[in-house]
């Protein structure tokens, strides 16, 4: 046999095998298991709120799946919202969320808003409380106020000075809704250090936080916690605010 054919014969017994190799993955059973999709774990946000206009229309702006916003309103004061919130945080639906309590500071006592905010803590290990009220959380996405007292009859004409330049209006005494509008105002970027507003609050809020003890939330006016809830939500924590000793 010459060289050109057994080189021939050689060809053809590899292309043999291939196609029988082929022919057997054809006839293998079919593997039905699969391996389950990884999919990251997504944080889910229980909001229970005091305020049943403001905060609520705030969060629903989000307009984000995995959080939900529970208003309580009319008839639960700071103490007797945690209360109510610990009993949805019982409930199997929200099992595996993240539970905030959102209340005002106002005209409360002392004694009883400081309560509300330790069984907060107690229970959470967070909470959004404002001193006086939510709207200064909103006031500081246009301001860089330091949290000197400030009385909430001040906030509604403070907000309203700046959106006039948007050409909007917040009716603090009426609707008290964030409309779609306002909160798209609060996420622009700041042309003063190209940050956005949302940003700007929170550095702000969280500057303000730092300067007090935590040994009376109540006394520290003015002051927020929302940013530590808006940051959760943006998956990014304050990790300075770990350990805090909430000696209230």
């Amino acid at each position: 046999m010459s060289k050109q054919a057994k080189e021939h014969q050689v060809r053809q017994a590899h292309k043999e095998k291939l196609r029988s190799a082929k022919r057997a993955k054809r006839n293998e059973a079919p593997v039905l298991e699969r391996d389950a999709p990884i999919r990251p774990l997504l944080r889910q946000f229980l909001i229970v709120s005091e305020g049943v206009n403001t905060e609520v229309s705030y969060f629903q702006q989000f307009r984000l799946p995995n959080v939900k916003v529970v208003p309580i309103g009319t008839g639960y004061n700071t103490i007797s919202l945690v209360e109510k919130a610990i009993e949805l945080a019982a409930e199997p639906k929200y099992a595996g969320f993240e539970v905030w309590c959102v209340f005002d500071k106002d005209s409360f006592p002392n004694e009883r808003f400081n309560e509300a905010v330790r069984l907060a803590i107690h229970h959470f290990g967070r909470v959004a409380y404002s001193n006086q009220s939510f709207e200064y959380w909103l006031i500081l996405h246009f301001e860089d106020h330091q949290g000197g007292a400030m009385d909430r009859t001040l906030y509604d004409p403070k907000i309203n000075q700046y959106l006039t330049l948007h050409k909007l209006f917040y009716d603090g005494s009426g609707s008290k809704k964030v409309s779609k509008d306002f909160f798209e105002s609060m996420l622009v970027t700041d042309p003063k250090n190209g940050k956005s507003r949302q940003v700007n609050a929170i550095t702000r809020a969280q500057n303000i936080f730092k300067q007090h003890t935590h040994q009376s939330p109540a006394i520290e006016e003015s002051s927020t916690t929302v940013f530590q809830l808006i940051e959760a939500i943006n998956g990014k924590e304050d990790k300075d605010i770990e350990g805090m000793p909430w000696k209230i």
